[in-house]
């Protein structure tokens, strides 16, 4: 496979899907490739392809904090806070994973991350 292809190819549809997605539909774009990025992760563990594992765990920390962010605390009230929280608890379990080589940390994360994915994705289809 052609990798730098498939790079230019996920590029241009990640533009298309940016470029006109609503804030819920970004956050979405956001938390599968979150999601997607946590599985290579698993796999350096597993596979014990460190440096790969360490790049794969920075990107979803910097993805976490993309979407901590994001968030309104000033007027988003507890429920923005308890999301902030967990977000910062998921980038903490993935520093640790990393150091422990513990691909059952990146299990409770996915996990985590995954119920919320489905609260987003259940607020898309409520609204449109």
């Amino acid at each position: 496979m052609d990798y730098d292809a498939y790079r230019s190819y996920h590029a241009v549809n990640l533009n298309a899907q940016t470029a006109n997605a609503s804030p819920v539909q970004l956050v979405m774009i956001l938390m599968d490739g979150l999601l997607e990025e946590l599985a290579r992760a698993r796999g350096h563990i597993e596979g014990r392809r460190y440096e790969l594992k360490a790049r794969s765990l920075d990107k979803c920390v910097d993805i976490l904090n993309g979407l901590s962010s994001a968030l309104d605390f000033d007027s988003g009230g507890e429920v923005v806070a308890n999301l902030g929280r967990l977000y910062e608890y998921c980038a903490w379990r993935l520093h640790k994973a990393g150091l422990e080589l513990q691909a059952e940390m990146v299990d409770e994360v996915v996990g985590l991350l995954t119920t919320i994915r489905n609260g987003w994705q259940n607020v898309q289809a409520a609204h449109g």
